[in-house]
């Protein structure tokens, strides 16, 4: 009986290959897993795909609820980015696919898991580490680290030779990355940071100058730091980020051109389409600011970003990641309330917070005078709070 090997396929370049490349190098039972993490794919085009390119057997994983419940409401709490610009799209579904590919992996008995990313990107290590935290005994094979072939260029020729239909060409040779959360790009032109990309590289949004004329309003409605609500309707975790994705990007919210710092120790660019996300995030922000006390919020944005630099060095599946959920999850004990915000040809502003438990008291904070706060207390304050650097000027005058 032959052994069994797991591979990660989403049907685009990479993977739509490695069936004949893992046929004719191995003798192995090729068991192709989807997961559907809301790229938008026909998934049983997909599935035929895989077989028609030689895998013995299928697997379709909708992953969706467990992708936004699971992983993406922690990125809305958390408020995480690397590098304080990307929105972490593709790092945030890698950990749950590494964790189906495992089960299934341990389902059918296989020795080994497969994937196609390439010896110079993040994902390699997003799924093997993954991968590791549940079963460190399972082969890996990662064939853009041994096989002979060595662009993206190469790889459409070997598709070609093989009759495999891919989605992309010569012409068109963006790497792309989909899924409920984001679109990324990168790969051919953008490759040179001197050329601007393109508007027809857009899929998820519209660009900023084809937006409406009009501006948009749009409430969201949370629940310690979960949004539950949009527009006073409630939703299921999936149609809410999708409407958000819809609504943010027909406005043209939610594209950034990035340079980043890989893990693997180089520099990149990618264009990131996250309308949906980009939306949330800064509601989910703006509600913080009314009901989590400043030195909270503050140490909170030193953790968003260790969250944000975990989750892109694949460190899901760690305490250090459990340990930071459970200090953001105290944060959000009242970020309850509902924020709206007013689009406009790619830019957002906080129209009305209307919080359950504020921290903003108007009688305070106004100008005027208030039972909790007298104008004179703030004399003996600033001379308390001056006093190291009078001290320092009174010994540099001597």
């Amino acid at each position: 009986m032959k052994e069994k090997v797991v591979l990660a396929y989403s049907g685009g370049l990479d993977t739509s290959i490695i069936v004949p490349w893992l046929k004719e190098n191995y003798d192995y039972e090729v068991i192709a897993v989807c997961a559907d993490v809301g790229q938008g794919d026909d998934m049983e085009e997909v599935k035929q795909k895989a077989i028609a390119s030689g895998a013995d057997k299928v697997y379709v994983e909708d992953l969706k609820e467990e992708f936004v419940t699971e992983y993406l409401y922690n990125a809305i709490k958390s408020g995480a980015k690397y590098e304080g610009k990307y929105m972490l799209g593709t790092s945030f579904a890698r950990p749950s696919i590494a964790k189906r590919l495992v089960e299934i992996a341990h389902k059918e008995g296989a020795k080994a898991i497969c994937h196609g990313c390439t010896g110079k990107g993040n994902d390699q290590v997003r799924f093997e580490v993954g991968i590791a935290c549940f079963d460190p005994t399972i082969k890996i094979i990662a064939p853009w680290r041994i096989w002979d072939i060595k662009s993206r260029e190469d790889a459409i020729d070997y598709a070609e030779k093989k009759g495999i239909k891919i989605p992309v060409t010569k012409e068109k040779i963006y790497s792309r990355d989909k899924n409920l959360w984001h679109l990324s790009h990168e790969g051919g032109d953008l490759e040179d940071p001197k050329n601007e990309h393109k508007k027809d590289l857009y899929q998820m949004t519209v660009h900023p100058e084809d937006a409406p004329d009009k501006p948009e309003y749009v409430e969201i409605t949370f629940e310690k730091g979960i949004p539950v609500k949009l527009n006073g309707k409630e939703l299921s975790p999936v149609e809410l980020v999708e409407e958000c994705n819809a609504i943010a990007g027909r406005n043209g919210v939610g594209v950034v051109d990035i340079i980043e710092n890989r893990l693997v120790g180089m520099k990149s660019r990618g264009v990131y389409e996250t309308p949906g996300g980009t939306l949330l995030y800064e509601a989910h922000d703006v509600l913080e600011s009314l009901t989590i006390d400043k030195q909270t919020q503050h140490f909170k944005q030193i953790v968003a970003l260790k969250y944000g630099e975990l989750v892109y060095d694949g460190l899901w599946f760690t305490e250090l990641r459990e340990a930071l959920d459970a200090f953001i999850d105290v944060t959000q004990k009242n970020v309850t309330g509902t924020v709206k915000m007013k689009l406009y040809k790619g830019s957002m502003m906080v129209a009305s917070i209307d919080a359950a438990k504020p921290l903003y008291d108007e009688e305070i904070s106004s100008f005027g005078a208030s039972e909790l706060y007298d104008h004179k207390d703030s004399e003996g304050f600033i001379n308390l709070f001056s006093l190291p650097y009078k001290i320092k000027a009174m010994i540099n005058n001597k």
